[in-house]
């Protein structure tokens, strides 16, 4: 039989469905894969899988087109690139990189490369393919332990006198080939010989265990092997000969050349058994000094590592003092370019060579020479040069090279040059102040604080004040309209554009502190050391000897004429660290001792003592961010005054992971003593933050229309300041995790112009310790809900419930989302996805349309196809217990209209409700059929419920 009008309408179709398909196929491939900027990787020797943080994985917004949207490979950029990259996945992006051939960590520890990923392009062809930027790969190759420990040298020889226990009588060593720390590290010694008096400790060291008796033994031979950290034995063991000597040497004993400090545990005593072997000469007096050597640590010991600002705040400093060194971030950008000693366990400071300078960019000093002001700055310089080499320096801008103020080292003189302004009465004022100091140029770390006061200037130096030995006057400057520029490292000649008097050392911790002085408490709060020397003196000797320490606690002197109760001194000296992380390293001991006999000429001389305090590395705490990552809210409260709260539920943790021994019972026969175990262990620690970072993941912010908020007031209670720019904000300050956690709590977002925005996201780093110990990066995504109309929400039943999903311990927040992807980088809606639901719900809807006139044709065959489909669709309801709502019934007869405009409206909200109203037209369409009439009756019975207690 011959369809009437379904010929033209199928062209029709074809036609509509021909011209979108073209404008959809004209907007493929527009997007360019996206890679992380930087992967890290490890790979074992003689093994090709190559482990990356974070995974190889390339995302392209085109997805889920097909090709535009898939990922087709990886490509490696790079001369003699051991390596491949493979893709896993085209869909997901997932791709692996592994090693070609074996690969060699004798050879090369390091690899570094570049990759990009490119996607597969419109088609089949490749045609268009888009590449993504290049990303930085490095992989570190892990060492496997394939050779063992070889000695030095083929033996080994000393002599000691007899009756002395010796803290080293020689040092074997010997060295391993292997390429990494573990394995080429040599863990242990061993002396194999059986029934000697002598031991090895786990640098090589020998000495006697017993005081050794010459008329005994005048010769022993020791054979020693050695193990490294991978338990490989030497290659060969060597042969150690101790010849011994009948005579005595004065010196100290029981002196352990290397002490082991563990983080947190308090003091330690450095000298525990120590005594004075004097060879039974008779001693009148003895002097000692006990110098713990930390220059080479951060600025001279073990300090804070806070910024140099949050270090004024905890040593008492009232507001206004600017850092003009502080640490390279998002809103102090302009030490970037400086060398630094590129770590975090001591203080961060700034390398000059005598090129390098900066500039401070214009408002962040405000400083004028009419109200008191500070200049304090950590220095090491030397030697000494003829040339001026400018600290800090303002200058005119342009046109002229007139200097307003500046510091500057010159011939070991530190000179602080400080002129009129044209205002001023037209009189000699001073204007250079002069101080000869030997700490200008002994290459040791000084702190220096400047006081002005003009025209009185102090300097103080380590704490103590100094004043200048010369101070130069002059004429102010001439009144003129040119700005200023302040650099540091340097001085600019605005006449001829260019810097000139480079200075050639390290800086830390350079501040302007404007409109008072800081006072004497400040400057020796900013200057004491954490670590240093005490001694707590036993009652019976304290009267007995004399004890005094130095400013700073890194030496003490002692002097005393018996000699029990200088022992009992000595050995009651500890180490002391006060930081709650200190910085792990080497902090070496000398011991000088001076003697004085009843006979001068035949009085002993005692060596000196070295030895070393290894503070071990601390137990570095992990800083975790989580909470709610992804949300959605309707625009109204993007534009509303209040904005949207980015960190709604944000949780800061702080844990330490140890390993400690436990004892394990053992049930086996025979096994009665316990076996010591290894396990580790994780627990929360409190200790403060010194900055929180919000940075915007992506475009910067639009002043006109969007901006990041905060409540001053409740960041200023909790003594914190905030800066903020175009790429985010900056909360810094030491305080607690709690507080922090608060201030985060209070940021919001507002956007007062979003119609053509879909999505913001933001990531949030904490740090402690300027730095040192940094948190993960959280970061959040926050969707804005647009309504077409709002009325469209009048009946509840259409608005989509809110619901949280939980996703790795972040809760993610989708309301007024249908989202068929969970993932936390979930991605909105492109525009070629909402021209494909348009094209599909008009396709839908054409179809309905073509349905009606087949089924207005075929009544008779669509109800026998009905009843089939009845037949078979027939389930087993006895147990089921339907509620149905009693006017259904009404609506399921006289509705069909009504029926046929909702489906209209419905086919549009998706294809699962397609199906849904494809099958209420079809019950509409064959209403007004018998059958049809006798099927709705047994339905109606099947569901019919008890409405007995119902009031109509």
């Amino acid at each position: 039989m011959r369809i009437r009008g379904v010929k033209p309408f199928a062209s029709a179709v074809g036609l509509l469905l021909g011209l979108l398909c073209a404008v959809e196929a004209a907007k493929v491939n527009k997007h360019k894969p996206w890679i992380e900027t930087t992967y890290h990787g490890i790979v074992t020797e003689n093994e090709d899988k190559v482990l990356l943080d974070p995974p190889l994985i390339a995302l392209d917004k085109d997805a889920p087109l097909r090709y535009a949207g898939e990922i087709c490979g990886f490509r490696i950029h790079g001369q003699n690139v051991p390596f491949e990259a493979v893709v896993l996945d085209k869909s997901t992006g997932e791709g692996v990189i592994r090693a070609k051939d074996k690969l060699d960590c004798e050879l090369q520890k390091e690899h570094t490369f570049t990759i990009q990923a490119y996607d597969c392009g419109e088609g089949p062809d490749g045609g268009n393919m888009k590449k993504s930027h290049k990303a930085t790969v490095h992989i570190q190759v892990n060492d496997v332990n394939e050779y063992s420990p070889v000695f030095k040298e083929k033996s080994y020889k000393a002599t000691v006198i007899e009756g002395k226990k010796y803290d080293s009588i020689l040092k074997v060593e010997a060295v391993d080939a292997d390429c990494s720390f573990q394995f080429s590290q040599i863990c242990s010694y061993e002396i194999v010989t059986p029934d000697v008096p002598f031991t090895v400790d786990k640098d090589g060291n020998v000495k006697n265990t017993e005081k050794l008796n010459y008329s005994k033994e005048r010769m022993y031979k020791l054979t020693v092997t050695a193990y490294d950290c991978g338990k490989n034995r030497a290659s060969e063991d060597v042969l150690v000969k101790i010849n011994i000597k009948p005579t005595c040497k004065p010196s100290w004993q029981g002196f352990n050349k290397r002490i082991e400090y563990e983080p947190g545990t308090g003091s330690l005593a450095l000298f525990p058994s120590m005594h004075l072997e004097t060879c039974e000469e008779p001693i009148t007096s003895i002097q000692a000094s006990i110098m713990l050597e930390t220059n080479h640590i951060g600025k001279g010991c073990d300090r804070d590592t806070y910024s140099e600002k949050s270090l004024h705040k905890l040593c008492g400093a009232s507001t206004g003092t600017v850092e003009l060194l502080p640490a390279p971030s998002n809103s102090a950008n302009w030490t970037v370019g400086l060398p630094t000693d590129n770590g975090h366990d001591s203080d961060q400071v700034f390398e000059f060579n005598g090129t390098q300078a900066i500039k401070v960019p214009e408002g962040v000093v405000s400083t004028t020479l009419k109200e008191p002001f500070t200049i304090s700055v950590w220095m090491r310089h030397g030697p000494g040069s003829r040339e001026k080499e400018t600290i800090l320096c303002n200058s005119d801008k342009t046109e002229m090279n007139r200097h307003h103020y500046s510091l500057y080292v010159h011939n070991c003189r530190l000179v602080l040059l400080l002129r009129q302004e044209p205002t001023e009465s037209e009189n000699y004022k001073p204007a250079e102040f002069h101080w000869k100091l030997d700490q200008v140029c002994d290459k040791e770390w000084h702190h220096y604080v400047l006081n002005i006061e003009f025209p009185a200037v102090t300097l103080f130096v380590d704490g103590a004040s100094f004043e200048p030995f010369l101070v130069t006057e002059d004429y102010p400057l001439h009144a003129s309209k040119i700005e200023t520029q302040l650099t540091i490292g340097a001085c600019w000649q605005g006449g001829s554009a260019r810097m000139t008097q480079y200075f050639r050392g390290n800086l830390a911790g350079l501040m302007i502190r404007s409109g008072k002085l800081e006072n004497k408490k400040v400057i020796d709060c900013l200057y004491t050391c954490k670590e240093g020397l005490d001694v707590q003196l036993p009652e019976e000797a304290a009267s007995a000897v004399k004890v005094e320490f130095n400013p700073n606690q890194s030496s003490l002197s002692l002097e005393g004429d018996d000699i029990e109760s200088f022992e009992k001194v000595m050995q009651h000296i500890s180490y002391l660290n006060s930081r709650q992380f200190p910085t792990p390293g080497i902090r070496h001991l000398r011991v000088t001792t001076t003697v004085k006999c009843f006979n001068e000429e035949t009085c002993i001389s005692v060596p000196d003592s070295e030895g070393y305090v290894m503070v071990l590395q601390p137990e570095e705490p992990k800083i975790s961010l989580s909470g709610i990552d992804h949300f959605a809210r309707g625009a109204a409260e993007f534009e509303s005054t209040e904005g949207v709260t980015l960190f709604p539920e944000l949780r800061i943790v702080s844990t330490i992971t140890r390993e400690v021994e436990v004892e394990a019972e053992t049930e086996a026969e025979g096994e009665d003593d316990p076996t010591v175990q290894e396990t580790v262990v994780s627990e929360e620690i409190m200790h403060n933050l010194d900055t929180c970072e919000v940075t915007v993941v992506g475009d910067d912010l639009n002043g006109d229309h969007e901006s990041l908020e905060v409540d001053l007031a409740q960041i200023q209670q909790r003594t914190l300041e905030m800066s903020s720019s175009n790429v985010g904000m900056v909360i810094t300050g030491v305080n607690t995790m709690a507080n922090y956690e608060q201030v985060l709590h209070l940021i919001r977002y507002r956007n007062w112009h979003t119609e053509a925005l879909f999505d913001r996201k933001f990531k949030l780093v904490c740090s402690e310790l300027n730095g040192r110990y940094i948190s993960n990066e959280f970061k959040v995504e926050v969707n804005v809900i647009h309504t077409a109309n709002p009325m469209d929400h009048a009946n509840n039943a259409m608005v989509q419930p809110q619901f949280i999903n939980q996703v790795q311990h972040a809760s993610v927040d989708l309301s007024g989302h249908n989202l068929a992807n969970t993932h936390q980088a979930s991605v909105v809606p492109s525009a070629a996805t909402i021209v494909i639901v348009v094209c599909v719900s008009f396709l839908v809807f054409m179809i309905i349309l073509g349905v009606f006139r087949i089924r207005a044709a075929h009544q008779s065959t669509m109800r026998d196809q009905e009843n089939g489909k009845e037949n078979e669709m027939d389930w087993d309801d006895s147990a089921l217990t339907i509620t149905v709502n009693p006017m259904e019934t009404y609506e399921d007869q006289h509705s069909s209209e009504e029926e046929g405009d909702e489906e209209e409206e419905e086919s549009e909200d998706g294809e699962e409700e397609d199906d849904i109203t494809s099958a209420e037209s079809d019950s509409s369409e064959d209403e007004g059929g018998e059958q049809e009439d006798q099927q709705g009756s047994s339905r109606q019975q099947q569901l019919e419920w008890d409405d007995s207690t119902l009031n109509y």
